[in-house]
């Protein structure tokens, strides 16, 4: 709440004017009981007939009054709870954007979703509607009161035996409701995020023919949605009109009461009339409690769930002091490095010394840990024993901005934003230099497909890349990382889509490219012989290296991968020598 109540002070003038004019609004209100009881009095019973002109203007100078008055309140208070919002959101996205590779791995896309908009809305609901509507009822229950109290003692304590039995069965369902509206916001995460996947993998539905399987899944889903909200409407069906009920049986106390004193000649018609007209002034706040407790409890839940989300705290880090070196050249070190991931070592004892300039292949098995190694490199995740060095800096205590900056990235999982061609392989750099993104296209091959759509590099491609070939959605993902023109290129089996002849290219290309050093995760022989280091792991070690040349010499599992990727190749070899 105080991050909450931090960014509504931020507002408070264009508050100010709001509530500012929803007093004066409720002020002028107070007046039209007075008048109308005075034209019964003045006007109906005594026959004043020059009074109720006098009258008829007062009530048209309030009515406009309340009108111009409220369009002012509803304007400021509507601008202020949106430039809170617009805070709030920015905040939260902005704290996502920090946290570490470990928390996505946790945690879905519907659910974060649903923090940023949902979760938003319904604070921005009670900060705009309920905080007005709120303080505004709490005036007219205190200032009626006052003046049902100046009109009648006796009569106003009458009307004041139910409110206490209203409040406490307002009170029931307020705390009721708060634990079903916590219910609902955590089942309607898991909605969207059924949803999400399901719309997202739609093609695999589809090509699976799982269409029915999904539809059943998400039909649980959403009748636990409605298990809950419906616990909610019984909740609001059993309280709210118990809380009507109440209100009105003191509409009917007053009347009672005040009939007998009109004909006692204690009161006067007009003053009775008058009173009622009062007593509503604290009957609504009373019967608006419900629709409030809604909005009060929808809010209270969506504040812990964003406060759960903004004390996530992402596990990498800057240094408090963080270096930065002299000049960047690429030269990456790993010195028994160890990692470890939810409680199972994935790497043990990792050496490596990547020369700048040099190329570094690493192969193996599925689950053998190659990706990870990648992910340490850029300081993605941190290792749990041993040092990564780059430029001869612990990456732990390099400037994180200026390592990720200089480490391009093409990951074994091609994402694509849904924009334009051009503006997804820009992304790897932002603004670059038409030379550079021409060479960038032509290197990694995209120009030999994009000359051939209708809108070259203004084609807008669809969801993660939906309309193009995995071999296309690979190449986009090249040239994204070779327009950065960083000093590491980490190439995570990004060529396994792609034909030979295509491949070849563009490993020609990136040989021609010189300064940067190059590490590739490949399964394919042909992609990574002609590495300066070729590293074969097998459960998280490296069981052997050396140049290709080398490996296939010692005849072990290299040799394996060879013999099995050419074994046409080699068995003909070996024919020939026997």
């Amino acid at each position: 709440m105080k991050r909450l109540l931090k960014l509504t002070a931020k507002q408070w003038i264009t508050y100010s004017i709001g509530f500012t004019a929803l007093i004066t609004a409720i002020v002028l209100d107070m007046y039209n009981p007075y008048y109308v009881g005075e034209i019964i009095d003045r006007v109906i019973m005594n026959g004043e007939m020059a009074y109720l002109r006098t009258a008829l203007v007062a009530l048209a100078v309030i009515t406009i009054g309340r009108a111009v008055l409220g369009y002012v309140k509803e304007y400021m208070f509507d601008l202020s709870s949106s430039r809170v919002i617009v805070d709030l959101r920015k905040k939260l996205f902005d704290h996502i954007q920090k946290l570490s590779f470990a928390f996505f791995d946790k945690n879905n896309t519907g659910e974060l979703m649903s923090r940023i908009k949902e979760d938003t809305e319904n604070i921005m609901h009670a900060i705009c509607y309920g905080i007005s509507l709120l303080v505004e009822q709490i005036i007219y229950f205190g200032v009626a009161a006052v003046i049902l109290f100046m009109i009648n003692w006796k009569l106003a304590l009458i009307s004041l035996v139910t409110m206490p039995l209203i409040e406490y069965v307002v009170f029931r369902l307020e705390r009721q409701a708060g634990r079903l509206y916590e219910k609902i916001s955590d089942q309607r995460a898991e909605l969207n995020m059924t949803a999400q996947e399901n719309i997202a993998g739609v093609r695999v539905v589809k090509a699976f023919g799982r269409e029915k399987y999904e539809i059943l899944k998400f039909l649980k889903k959403n009748e636990e949605n409605f298990r809950i909200n419906y616990d909610l409407v019984k909740s609001m069906a059993k309280y709210n009109p118990l809380i009507e009920f109440l209100s009105n049986i003191v509409i009917v106390i007053v009347i009672t009461a005040g009939g007998y004193l009109v004909i006692g000649e204690e009161m006067t018609l007009g003053t009775l009339v008058a009173f009622s007209n009062y007593i509503w002034m604290l009957i609504w706040p009373l019967r608006m409690m419900g629709w409030l407790v809604t909005i009060v409890a929808q809010c209270i839940a969506s504040v812990k769930k964003i406060n759960k989300l903004f004390d996530e705290e992402p596990d990498i880090k800057n240094s408090p002091e963080p270096k930065i070196p002299e000049k960047i050249c690429g030269h990456v070190e790993f010195r028994d490095v160890c990692f470890d991931y939810d409680g199972v070592r994935v790497l043990k004892d990792i050496n490596i010394d990547a020369r700048p300039g040099s190329t570094i292949a690493i192969m193996g098995m599925t689950g053998a840990g190659k990706s990870s190694l990648m992910n340490l490199i850029g300081r993605y995740y941190d290792c749990s024993s041993g040092s990564v060095y780059f430029d001869g800096i612990d990456v732990k205590e390099m400037d994180l901005h200026t390592l990720r900056k200089n480490v391009a990235v093409v990951m074994q999982d091609t994402f694509l934003f849904s924009d334009t061609i051009e503006e997804n392989i820009k992304f790897g750099a932002g603004e670059v230099s038409d030379e550079v993104f021409t060479a960038a296209c032509r290197d990694a091959m995209v120009e030999e497909f994009v000359s051939q759509m209708p809108d070259g590099y203004q084609t807008v491609i669809g969801e993660r890349g939906v309309g193009l070939s995995g071999g296309q959605k690979q190449r986009i993902s090249i040239a994204r990382a070779l327009v950065r023109d960083a000093a590491v290129l980490l190439m995570d089996d990004s060529t396994s889509a792609l034909d030979m002849e295509t491949e070849y290219a563009i490993q020609k290309a990136l040989e021609r490219r010189k300064g940067f050093t190059c590490f590739i995760i490949a399964h394919r022989i042909s992609a990574v012989k002609n590495a300066d280091e070729i590293l074969y792991f097998e459960d998280g070690r490296i069981v052997e290296r050396g140049s290709h040349e080398e490996l296939l010499s010692l005849r072990g599992r290299y040799y394996e991968t060879y013999r099995e990727q050419y074994r046409d190749y080699v068995d003909a070899l070996e024919k020939e020598v026997v």
